[in-house]
Order: structure tokens, then sequence, then C-alpha cells
């Protein structure tokens, strides 16, 4: 239920944009992100700052969109999200001696040069989508975009996601048998 929560403004918009085209995509998408946020608000009785952050960037970048009519915009919002978040992991980590990946995982406890590793290769990861977005966007036509956008990202995130857990893996308590 929470990977449908999260990923419910991305998957409207896609089947937005297969149905009417990226300016009726764009608004849907800030229409479901705002929803999300109520939905986050009335269910949990708080939204998270990544959601919040999330927000601000596609009214901006979704915005801009529409009232310039100009596609660009929006297709710079996933750069922008990815930057973001790779920025705010490094800064923790080299300004304020933090691990907000720690934090929000706080139920793993795991050494602290772990911990570094694993904000280092998403710090680089993020990085790295970031500029395959812009890639994207600039050199392939806007439904090569989306898919990549949605699928290709989706794909991605998951692959590094579980592998981050599998090199943790051998850091964790082991369950004892049945």
């Amino acid at each position: 239920m929470q990977f449908l929560a999260d990923y419910f403004p991305l998957l409207l918009f896609f089947a937005a944009f297969k149905l009417w085209g990226i300016y009726v995509a764009t608004a849907v998408a800030i229409a479901a992100s705002l929803v999300q946020i109520a939905y986050f608000r009335c269910r949990r009785g708080r939204v998270q700052v990544v959601h919040w952050l999330s927000l601000a960037i596609i009214v901006i970048f979704g915005g801009a969109t529409l009232i310039l009519h100009d596609e660009t915009f929006i297709k710079w919002k996933p750069t922008a999200v990815y930057w973001l978040f790779g920025t705010i992991l490094a800064v923790g980590r080299l300004a304020f001696g933090r691990n907000f990946i720690a934090a929000l995982l706080k139920d793993v406890t795991l050494p602290d040069p772990v911990w570094a590793r694993i904000t280092w290769v998403w710090v680089a990861f993020l990085a790295a989508m970031g500029a395959a977005n812009l890639y994207v966007a600039s050199h392939f036509p806007t439904n090569v975009w989306v898919n990549f956008k949605v699928w290709g990202a989706m794909v991605l995130f998951f692959v590094l996601a579980v592998a981050t857990v599998a090199s943790v893996a051998r850091y964790l308590p082991e369950r004892p048998s049945p």
C-alpha cells in the first residue's frame, strides 16, 4: 500500500500522458501530488519532508510547464528532485556528520563506515540519474522520456535498493530458526 501511495502521482502522470498528452499529464501530476499530501495527512497525521519537497518541485516545474506551455520544465523536474536529495544526503554527511539514510532506517544498526558507503553510493546514483534524465529529456522524444522517467527510473531505483539490502545483509543479525 505504501508503494502505491508513494507512486500514485507518477502512475497517474503516466496514464494521463498516454491518454491526453504532456500538459494534461502535468496538471494531473500536480493534482495527484496534492491528493497524496492530503492522504498522508489524514491517514498518518503527518507528511514526510520528502513528500513536501516533491510537492513543491512538481508545483514549480509543472506550473512553469503549464503557464509557459513548454514541456522542458516538467522534463527538468526529475533531475531537480534527484539532485536535491543527493545534495541533502551529501551535505548531511559532510557538513553535519549525519547520515540521513540511517535516520530513515532507524531500526537497522550498521557500522558507520557501512552507512557512509551506502550514502555515497546513493549520492552518486542520484547524480547519475539526474544527468541521465537530462540526457534522455534533451535527446529523445517526449514519449521516450516519459517511459524512461516512469519505468526505467523505477527499475533502476529498485535494483539499487535490492543491491543496498544485499550489501548490508551480512551486518544484520541472524534470526533464530523456527
